[in-house]
């Protein structure tokens, strides 16, 4: 019987601010983390994010590369991020082609939710379970699948 190949990464090439709290085990690689960021257990920070000041992100989420994400948010639990859309029904192996996305400041991401390659305004809430299909460009709250509009601030 063959011997599976394994791969651990923990923690490796991470640019960390200061007070940064982490509950382990967490997997991030290649990321920046402001101050006073807290990172619950089960969470995977992939390459080429950065999570703004004083922002906090719960336990079993996914944040895939090319997310920005800024100050003093918050990310539920299981909150998951996609980057890929299979334009061509398949998963696009060049990076480049990968959608990207800007997550403002002071925005609330409700537990399940799922974020695709968009821009969130600052001051939104995300309810939980949303899919986040377009861009947010008006505060307010917003939930379902695909997230709509459900009242503004």
């Amino acid at each position: 019987m063959n011997e599976p190949t394994r791969h651990t990464v923990g923690i490796r090439d991470v640019c960390f601010g200061e007070r940064v709290k982490l509950v382990d085990p967490v997997n991030l690689y290649g990321c920046t983390l402001a101050d006073d960021v807290f990172i619950g257990p089960f969470v995977e920070v992939q390459a080429n994010v950065t999570i703004g000041r004083s922002t906090r992100v719960q336990s079993h989420t996914f944040i895939c590369e090319h997310v920005t994400i800024g100050e003093g948010c918050f990310i539920g639990h299981g909150v998951m991020f996609a980057n890929d859309l299979f334009k061509q029904g398949s998963p696009e192996p060049d990076s480049a082609h990968w959608g990207r996305t800007v997550i403002e400041d002071e925005v609330c991401i409700g537990s399940n939710a799922t974020i695709l390659p968009v821009r969130i305004c600052r001051g939104s809430v995300i309810g939980a379970g949303a899919v986040v299909t377009r861009d947010i460009e008006i505060p307010g709250t917003y939930a379902g699948n695909p997230a709509r509009l459900l009242r503004t601030f």
